[in-house]
């Protein structure tokens, strides 16, 4: 398997962007993502990142894409990553960014 990657973004924009990378690459694996809606904090988007994380395997190490650095996505993925080897948090997450990182990904299972 490949390194997990997980999306986090503001308002609804995480499943697009996979489901639009996936329109150009066809379907991905070991992905998960999560949206940030009104009304949660940051407990909840930890929670959410958990959920998507017990679904994937992990064991080659966790790559979290989110929207905005600083921002609560962002914030709550950086709390995870913390002491933990191989899992890594990159903001600016956008279509050429997500299809570059699985095409890197699958070029490179080490990636």
């Amino acid at each position: 398997m490949t390194i997990a990657i997980v999306i986090g973004t503001h308002g609804w924009a995480a499943e697009q962007l996979l489901k639009t990378a996936e329109m150009l690459l066809g379907e991905q694996e070991n992905v998960g993502w999560i949206d940030f809606v009104p009304g949660e904090n940051a407990e909840t988007l930890i929670e959410k990142y958990n959920a998507q994380l017990a679904k994937l395997d992990t064991s080659k190490g966790v790559l979290f894409l989110v929207d905005t650095w600083g921002g609560s996505p962002f914030n709550a993925a950086s709390r995870i990553v913390v002491d933990k080897e191989r899992y890594e948090v990159i903001a600016g997450v956008n279509i050429p960014m997500l299809v570059e990182t699985f095409m890197a990904r699958d070029d490179d299972p080490s990636f």
